[in-house]
């Protein structure tokens, strides 16, 4: 009970116990309404005592005979008995009578009408306990009607912290069972379930002979699903068609939106889904239908198979609404319910850029077949690392293990099969070499002319289509500015002869036992390159990105004190692809070769203020997932002594064989060296004992011997950046339809200064009551064309009446920080709301 009330009780109680007269006033509280409150009374001139049913006629012998001078507050927490069995009726006949009415004192205390008591009397069970009653004062109700008090109460016993049906509903359906529900038990209790059944009506158009929260869900779902599909829900759920959409929309996204709950609206999703079998109902549906639709994640798979049958049929040029397939699953995956597809997506976007290779065209010219492959071509190779980068993080891929068969086919025997062959042709002759610059040349090119500290970290085995996602996340920080080019790699395409020809050198030579010899020294290891380093520049060191990374601040500034250059040798991609069973971990490890560099160059640049970078490899590598069949293996035709490996045999004399070419080692190296490098035509391998399989590198072909170099220069402290913005377009100061679709903007391209965001954007009133869906929009789109930013979002309103002479408000929020970023006003003149019009 709240404090207010007693204090009414005790002021009245206090009047009649005033003057010098001894007093007794009896209280019969017929239904104990104040129990709990009794003994809480602060009584001036008084004092209380508890009456029971069996303990009266002892009571008249102690107010008689015991005690006759003190005055007593007699209270019973029952009714007055009959004359007949009333042992102090004689005395009540010169005492008083108190009779305390709590719907009474509950009107007066919160400023409810007075029309209003006959529903607070009816409900007046739910005030008998204190923490109830607290509750209720706690929401802090201005205006009572019937409406808003059925509101309040059941707000206090769902225990929100504001008067609002919504809230109630949330509360039942996020934190009780759908079954035996423990808040519909308690509304119960209290008389309250009629109620609660006529306003899920009101709010939500919901009308049952027997309701119940099951129905009222399926009723929900429904409705949502109904109007974000083109054409009619199945005949089997329109009699649960509402005619309340808006509000069920409004409803419905603020719950799927909302981090707290989006959990549970998945739950009561799947429930509907299973209870109307929605994959079944919907898989008749034409895809176009659809795909809108964010009711069910059944809707998501429905869209994971069409585009997977596109796929098989190498139906490329198939689209949804003017969407090509990339751009379904780009809008798809931004969806609801698309975050827990996210692999499946990525994995076919990434399908579709390989099976557009299956009428791939090679140049025959070398340099149209080297520019071709760093405009385009790479990104052949980029999808198919993602495919199986993503193809492998699913824990059931076997649905896409038809699709994992045509993508290897394509890849290999449509791409890399014609690429492969027309480059080596092209390469050996002479001309090849002055294509791209050459990787022997490195040191002079890019390191030598250095007036600052640089930093070259080496990544073995990063290919150039590896090294542009590199690129591409470094474009994106604001504080990195990053060019990429490309150099052509020695061959034999390994690490011993690539990392020799990283380094400072007058000549690079290859023994006659193969061994590689950097101005006469062997560079095999981290001290002899280190030795070779600084025979050209004293103030350089070499060390290991794995003894750099267990650094603490200090030790790296140690490291670095009065370098000039300092080579870092960065060892992920080839670690695991050598190894043959890790080799299927390759394109993970690219992944986690991009986010590692990117780390080291921002803690770096933090830690010892180094801002030059220059990022390379060793050489690159090709990975195909199928195990190679015998017939993609070449007998070893070479001479005894020759050094032979998978990709290459290095010997006095050219193999000659067919699918075999060979180019003389002098070539490569810019010696005399009349030993000859010979190499498969072709993606195939010699037939080499150990080792793994799937990754190969050593031999002649762009993904082994096209290598990036990343210029990077990088800023000290802290660089502005700001979040993209978004404006509506469309020039609108009225609403005039319960469902309406506005234009939007993003103002500028997301970049490495202009951050990409997520937006909440949805209408409210005056009063800050959320009238309308909440629209998310993934604010990322990165195209300079500023038609290609316009985005469309549809809103569906809640379906009451609204008052044109007042104002309501389009209203956008950063999701990320929850500032507002744009609020627009606008005039609700909906001419058929609230049913009609009429105010049930």
């Amino acid at each position: 009970m709240a404090e207010l009330n007693l204090k009414q009780i005790t002021d009245k109680l206090n009047n009649e116990f005033t003057g010098e007269t001894r007093k007794l006033v009896f209280w019969y509280d017929d239904k104990a309404e104040f129990a709990e409150d009794i003994d809480t009374l602060e009584l001036v001139n008084a004092e209380v005592y508890h009456l029971e049913p069996d303990n009266q006629f002892y009571t008249k012998y102690f107010l008689e005979r015991q005690d006759r001078t003190t005055n007593y507050l007699i209270y019973a927490p029952f009714p007055k008995p009959p004359v007949r069995d009333n042992h102090l009726e004689d005395t009540l006949l010169y005492s008083k009578r108190f009779f305390a009415d709590r719907a009474s004192l509950l009107t007066v205390d919160l400023g409810i009408n007075a029309k209003y008591k006959p529903v607070i009397q009816k409900y007046i069970k739910f005030f008998r306990a204190k923490d109830r009653t607290q509750r209720f004062y706690n929401l802090e109700i201005e205006n009572f009607t019937r409406e808003t008090i059925e509101v309040a109460l059941m707000s206090a016993l769902c225990k929100t912290r504001i008067a609002s049906f919504e809230e109630v509903v949330r509360v039942i359906l996020t934190d009780g069972e759908l079954e035996d529900n423990k808040f519909l038990n308690e509304f119960d209790k209290y008389d309250l379930l009629p109620a609660f059944w006529r306003l899920c009506e009101q709010q939500f158009g919901y009308n049952d002979m027997k309701p119940t929260l099951e129905k009222l869900v399926i009723t929900l779902f429904i409705t949502y699903t109904e109007r974000s599909i083109c054409g009619e829900v199945p005949e089997a759920w329109k009699s649960f068609v509402s005619y309340k959409s808006g509000s069920i929309i409004a409803f419905l996204d603020n719950l799927m939106n909302n981090v707290l709950y989006r959990e549970r609206f998945n739950e009561l999703s799947a429930y509907a889904a299973v209870r109307l079998n929605a994959f079944a109902a919907l898989e008749t549906y034409k895809p176009e239908a659809l795909l809108n639709c964010d009711t069910f994640a059944a809707v998501d798979r429905f869209f994971i198979g069409w585009v997977r049958e596109r796929l098989m049929a190498e139906d490329t040029g198939a689209k949804l609404e003017g969407m090509t397939i990339p751009e379904v699953c780009q809008k798809r995956g931004k969806m609801h319910f698309g975050k827990d597809y996210q692999e499946q997506y990525q994995l076919l976007e990434n399908a579709f850029y390989l099976i557009q290779a299956v009428n791939y065209n090679c140049p025959d010219d070398f340099k149209e077949i080297v520019d071709q492959y760093r405009s385009s071509d790479y990104l052949i190779d980029t999808a198919y690392r993602n495919f199986y980068y993503w193809f492998d993080q699913l824990t059931d891929n076997v649905a896409f293990e038809h699709l994992h068969d045509l993508v290897e086919n394509i890849y290999t025997n449509e791409y890399l099969s014609k690429l492969i062959s027309k480059w080596n042709t092209g390469f050996i002759s002479e001309e090849a070499m002055v294509v791209l610059p050459l990787q022997r040349n490195f040191y002079s090119r890019y390191i030598c002319s250095c007036k600052e500290r640089v930093v070259v970290i080496i990544s073995d085995a990063m290919r150039y289509e590896t090294g542009r996602s590199l690129w591409a996340k470094l474009q994106d920080d604001a504080k990195c500015s990053a060019k990429l080019e490309a150099m052509l790699s020695v061959l034999p395409s390994y690490t011993r002869l690539g990392m020799a020809a990283l380094l400072p050198h007058k000549s690079l030579e290859m023994t006659a036992d193969f061994r590689v010899l950097t101005d006469g020294s062997v560079c095999d290891d981290l001290k002899q390159r280190e030795v070779i380093l600084q025979s050209y520049n004293p103030n350089s060191r070499c060390v290991q990105f794995d003894d750099i990374k267990a650094m603490k601040r200090t030790a790296i500034r140690q490291v670095f004190a009065g370098m000039d250059v300092i080579y870092i040798y960065h060892n992920q991609i080839d670690a695991r692809g050598d190894k043959l069973n890790t080799e299927n971990e390759v394109f993970t490890a690219c992944e986690e070769a991009i986010n590692e560099i990117h780390d080291l160059i921002k803690r770096l640049t933090d830690h010892v203020s180094t801002t030059h970078y220059i990022v390379t490899a060793d050489h690159g590598f090709i990975y195909k997932r199928d195990k190679l069949q015998e017939s993609d293996k070449i007998t070893n035709v070479a001479e005894k002594g020759a050094f032979v490996n998978r990709r290459f045999i290095v010997s006095d004399k050219a193999v000659e064989e067919d699918g075999i070419c060979s180019i003389p080692m002098g070539r490569i190296l810019g010696n005399d060296d009349s030993k000859m490098v010979s190499f498969p035509l072709s993606s195939n391998v010699f037939k080499v004992a150990g080792g793994g399989q799937n990754y190969v590198h050593g031999g002649s072909s762009p993904q082994e011997m096209i290598i990036p170099v990343i210029d990077i220069k990088t800023e000290k402290g802290h660089k502005a950046t700001r979040i993209v913005q978004i404006t509506l377009v469309s020039m609108v100061q009225k609403i005039t339809n319960l469902i309406t679709t506005l234009e939007f903007i993003q103002i500028e391209p997301v970049s490495d200064v202009v951050k990409a965001t997520s937006y909440k954007i949805f209408f409210i009133s005056e009063d800050n009551e959320k009238i309308s869906n909440e629209n998310i929009y993934v604010a990322d789109r990165r195209e300079t064309d500023p038609q290609k930013r316009i985005f469309r979002l549809r809103f569906n309103f809640k379906n009451k009446l609204y008052d044109k002479s007042k104002r309501y408000y389009l209203v956008a929020y950063d999701e990320k920080n929850d500032l507002e970023i744009l609020r627009h006003a606008v005039v609700m003149d909906v001419a058929f709301a609230n049913d009609f019009g009429f105010n049930v």
